[in-house]
């Protein structure tokens, strides 16, 4: 043996040719009538690099997505592993105001748009950001029509670009991925992920999902979450098809899933629902999907999954540490389960001293699938990071057999279906609101959505806004899946200090249910 081999590990680029060298007419990618073999993308994703290093992006720019789910956007995670850029692709159902404050945070050289659906609030939000990116519209043939008569399309782009010249290749620990986490200090953070934590994460998934060479992923879910990304990142590893849907619509994945004999998905129950009522009519040929064991009318459709992931799904996580950093598939007496082997988990108290077995404490993880931090936030990385452990800042419990339960974050999340709500951003924008004094946010348990928003409100003396004006002003201001859904008017709000008593406010106005519902992925 010898130290060259030290310079094989993962990244990326890497993988994608190795796939395109061992699995050159094995298809890598499905998007519409769109289909790319390993050697194609492989291609692809080569010129895309040239394109963008010949247009100036070097190691450590941001380059943004913003649009929905497509082939184009993993070709340009590829692409920019490539060169040493952070990829960033961002929430679209965001409003104005928050599409500006991304814009403004990550300051990117690139943005790829998209026009349909919401073409009219990025060029409001493009218009009135303060920087200049370079944008590139993905989602038209011809010239893009944005509000620079100087955008091109994708395409125009990538077409006749030189290969990338030959740079330092990839480095497993640079930052690759950036996802903007919740707002739980009143606006988001973009966690930056490396090719190491990416390649990990996709490597813990397909090893605890026990997929396949073979298998076919369908990307339903937005990429713009790490939910969906955890398989998405499990098929790339595998060398196996990713088939990419622009949005959920029943009448379309029944098509796909047919036609494409999709082997998983993300799928919300809600979709699981609708899906069962359609196919009831339309007869689609559902058995290539393997899936848990759920409604009986779906488990008639589709094909039993008897991975470990399937017996006992779920485990504990967040975007900050690659998705999942416990599997409850890897057993154990705790409801989540134990870290993926090469995660390191303690379970401490305020001072960072482990806390006995049985105790409650705050999770604090190291290990490849941790964040290499936020961007552009060096005190909030300084303390998430003290003691070289990086605080989740999640409460837990460990077990005499060393299986772990979680039991719920530090600050409270609502759980809407599959999108994170932190109540501190819905309570500093109904503050913003003239009429308001003081506002509180709590989740309600919802029958259709696990959890809906609750604000308990105080006005200012005097003042005469309604419920339905204030959850207006939400709607205008943030993502409309994070306004509340009913308002409660009191003269106090119960305090504990200087602190809301969140316990009380539940006791009182029917709260709980924390952290709430989850994802289902097969």
């Amino acid at each position: 043996m010898n130290g060259r081999s030290a310079g094989a590990e993962a990244t990326v680029p890497a993988l994608l040719r190795g796939h395109a060298r061992s699995r050159p007419d094995v298809t890598a990618a499905i998007c519409g009538d769109v289909r790319l073999t390993w050697g194609q993308l492989a291609d692809r994703v080569c010129h895309l690099a040239g394109a963008l290093h010949a247009a100036g992006v070097r190691p450590g720019d941001r380059v943004l997505w913003l649009g929905q789910n497509c082939h184009r956007l993993v070709e340009t995670l590829a692409a920019c592993a490539e060169i040493g850029t952070i990829f960033c692709p961002v929430n679209w159902r965001q409003s104005v105001a928050e599409l500006i404050f991304v814009l403004e945070d990550a300051d990117p050289s690139v943005v790829f748009w998209q026009e349909d659906e919401v073409g009219a609030t990025i060029r409001s939000a493009r218009a009135g950001a303060g920087v200049s990116p370079r944008w590139i519209r993905h989602d038209a043939d011809g010239p893009g029509n944005g509000s620079d008569s100087d955008d091109v399309t994708f395409e125009q782009f990538i077409s006749g670009a030189p290969p990338l010249p030959t740079l330092a290749p990839a480095t497993p620990g640079s930052a690759l991925l950036m996802i903007y986490t919740g707002a739980f200090e009143g606006h988001p953070h973009g966690a930056c992920l490396s090719n190491r934590a990416l390649v990990t994460a996709g490597i813990a998934n397909a090893m605890v999902r026990e997929m396949r060479p073979d298998d076919v992923f369908l990307n339903s879910g937005p990429l713009f979450h790490l939910g969906t990304w955890m398989c998405t990142l499990a098929t790339l590893v595998l060398g196996a098809t990713n088939v990419f849907v622009s949005r959920v619509d029943a009448d379309l994945l029944l098509g796909v899933i047919a036609d494409h004999r999709c082997t998983g998905a993300f799928l919300m129950p809600t979709t699981v629902h609708d899906l069962v009522q359609l196919n009831a009519e339309m007869g689609c040929d559902l058995r290539s999907l393997r899936w848990p064991a759920s409604l009986p009318q779906w488990d008639a459709m589709v094909s039993p999954d008897d991975s470990a992931w399937a017996r006992r799904p779920g485990g504990t996580g967040q975007t900050e540490v690659g998705g999942m950093v416990t599997f409850s598939a890897l057993g154990g007496e705790g409801l989540h389960g134990r870290p993926f082997p090469l995660m390191d988990l303690r379970v401490v108290d305020p001072e960072g001293v482990d806390v006995p077995v049985g105790e409650v404490g705050e999770m604090v993880v190291r290990g490849p699938m941790v964040m290499n931090g936020y961007h552009n936030r060096p005190e909030l990385n300084a303390y998430k990071f003290r003691g070289d452990w990086y605080h989740t800042g999640d409460l837990a419990r460990r077990h005499g057999d060393g299986s772990v339960t979680f039991i719920a974050p530090m600050s409270r999340m609502i759980k809407s279906a599959a999108e994170n709500i932190y109540p501190a951003e819905v309570e500093a924008c109904l503050r913003q609101h003239p009429d308001v004094r003081a506002a509180a946010v709590i989740g309600v348990p919802d029958e259709r959505w696990a959890q809906s928003v609750k604000a308990i409100v105080v006005l200012e003396a005097g003042a005469t806004a309604n419920a339905g004006a204030l959850i207006a002003h939400c709607r205008s201001a943030i993502a409309s899946y994070k306004k509340p859904r009913s308002i409660t008017f009191v003269d106090e709000l119960p305090m504990q200090g200087f602190a809301v008593d969140y316990d009380a406010l539940d006791k009182e106005h029917g709260g709980g249910g924390y952290p709430g519902g989850g994802y289902r992925s097969a």
